[in-house]
């Protein structure tokens, strides 16, 4: 490995900082030529041209292989990487140029971080990297665990090289670290996660110098080798909640109690222990029945998808968090906990860019209530575009910070930050502030007040399909058929697409033709009064028709 550092230009504030070894010019020659490039001036290397193999410099020193592909995961296959620890720095080689382009024009606006630590990204003047594999065996080995895993196969392979990585894994537990715990990390999102690398037998989650972790036993020691290979260093959701896996010193976990906390996948029997809620056994069945929590056929959000979580993050603008949408919501639910190290943070939400004509702290309320209890809201008296809205929770607020932000609202697309603010303060006695302030704290219309109300299972992201519920039927006259109900939300203001009734014509599935439009019917029809006591329900759903 010496002679492949020794070929390496380091020092230079900018340009690609590249390896004649690997090198596929035909005019190029190998480190055991003369290497004429290392006397090019700085300023004529200053540009690169587009390549699909990047050069990253300014890594941290502890930095894991996984770590670094990590970086072009999201933005497509990633075809080979060399580590260069001792110079903090790395090649890393992307599938298409076009995938490199992206990933460069990404991070050009995004700066990149490796451990809270930025790192610089930019084009190499090699096409493709040619590594040794006996010198590189490791960084291959991980290359190819996390490879499979992203083709939706197996991370079991025939490679010797991986193999010999494999064959020495010290134990089946695995001691998880969750960095960056912006959202709610549950049992069951880890057993999701974890299970695509073999069977999980046994986790336990608990709180260690304020820091959320858990260990994880799988029934064999070379699975938890894979698993440790492809995870470690991997984001649960978008921008956050980082998985830092090491080995336990532990062979065996002695679980005593099947809850929220613990679970022992081979001893369903066991009881849920004194003072201590038993899993919700409809959360159970959906996270069994529904893989679709967790994103992606993998287990994993924008690590192994191929831009689809970037996409949407850029959408949105503004480095918001876009966690995975569903999975952050039962998360959110299944977990009830403080947000590690953010337990003391604010659940108020400003909310800028609004349409100052349409808006009303009703709508606000209603809108933001899909994602978690809204206690007040106050429209700003000298900047009617911007609003406060206090959620009950830093976690509420941040699920519905994650979900709005960068969603259009009567014409306008909105931004959701968090605020400086710890609470919103009601006028003082006797000051008329035109009604831009109101105190929701006792209303009925509260989603989230019954621990473990179906609410918590379905909540998703904005989407044209809104779910109707608590429809009424079975009434002879005062039954509500499909015209009633295309009528209502055409008058809304939107164009009805589609619709389909069902569980006996009390709920109902309806289609607008933009997520504005569903948006806009959702704020102005939740709770609307169908007669015979009933109010609908409106809500967003993941389904289409």
């Amino acid at each position: 490995m010496e002679s492949i550092v020794s070929d390496v230009a380091v020092g230079m504030k900018r340009g690609s900082d590249d390896l004649n070894l690997y090198s596929t010019s035909p005019n190029s020659v190998t480190a055991n030529g003369n290497d004429s490039s290392k006397k090019l001036r700085v300023e004529d290397r200053m540009e690169s041209p587009p390549s699909r193999v990047l050069h990253i410099r300014k890594l941290p020193s502890e930095v894991s292989e996984t770590e670094v592909i990590a970086l072009g995961l999201p933005f497509g296959k990633v075809t080979n990487i060399l580590m260069l620890k001792g110079k903090n720095q790395a090649f890393l080689e992307l599938g298409t140029e076009e995938a490199a382009v992206t990933m460069v024009n990404y991070y050009t606006a995004v700066m990149p971080q490796v451990r809270n630590v930025p790192v610089f990204i930019q084009f190499s003047n090699h096409k493709e990297l040619k590594t040794d594999s006996t010198l590189n065996q490791r960084a291959q080995a991980v290359l190819q665990a996390v490879s499979a895993v992203q083709d939706g196969g197996s991370p079991n392979s025939d490679n010797s090289t991986l193999d010999s990585v494999l064959a020495h894994a010290p134990s089946p537990v695995l001691r998880i670290i969750i960095d960056n715990m912006f959202y709610p990390v549950t049992l069951d999102v880890l057993q999701q996660i974890f299970s695509k690398f073999g069977t999980v037998m046994k986790i336990i989650t608990f709180t260690k110098n304020n820091q959320f972790q858990a260990l994880l036993q799988f029934s064999e020691p070379v699975n938890a080798q894979q698993a440790r290979l492809s995870l470690d260093g991997q984001n649960i959701y978008n921008s956050c909640c980082t998985l830092r896996i090491d080995f336990s010193k532990l062979v065996n976990l002695n679980v005593k109690y099947n809850n929220d906390k613990s679970r022992d996948y081979t001893r369903p029997e066991l009881p849920a222990g004194d003072g201590q809620p038993a899993v919700d056994p409809a959360m159970a069945a959906a996270y069994n029945k529904d893989s679709s929590l967790l994103g992606t056929p993998s287990g994993m959000g924008a690590p192994y998808s191929n831009g689809g979580g970037f996409q949407s993050s850029l959408s949105q603008g503004g480095g918001a968090i876009n966690p995975m949408s569903a999975a952050a919501a039962a998360a959110a639910a299944a977990g009830r906990m403080a947000l590690s190290g953010h337990s003391g943070c604010s659940g108020v939400l400003l909310v800028s860019n609004l349409n100052e004509e349409m808006v009303t702290p009703q709508s606000l309320f209603t809108l933001f209530g899909v994602y978690g209890d809204a206690q007040r809201v106050k429209i700003l008296y000298n900047k009617k575009d911007s609003a406060l809205i206090q959620m009950s929770d830093g976690n509420q607020a941040q699920l519905a910070m994650s979900h709005l932000n960068g969603q259009k609202m009567y014409g306008k697309i909105i931004r959701v930050t968090l605020s400086k603010h710890q609470a919103v303060q009601l006028p003082r006695e006797g000051l008329d502030d035109q009604g831009l302030t109101k105190d929701f704290t006792n209303s009925p219309l509260h989603r989230f007040k019954k621990p473990g109300s179906k609410n918590f299972q379905n909540i998703f992201p904005p989407s044209a399909t809104l779910h109707l519920s608590n429809v009424p039927f079975g009434l002879d006259r005062e039954d509500v058929t499909e015209e009633d109900l295309r009528l209502l939300f055409s008058n809304a203001g939107g164009i009805v697409k589609a619709f389909k009734f069902f569980q006996g014509h009390k709920m109902a599935l309806l289609q607008m033709s933009t997520v504005e439009e569903a948006i806009q019917a959702l704020m102005d029809l939740h709770n609307y009064d169908m007669g015979s006591n009933h109010h609908l329900k409106v809500s967003f759903s993941k389904s289409t028709i």
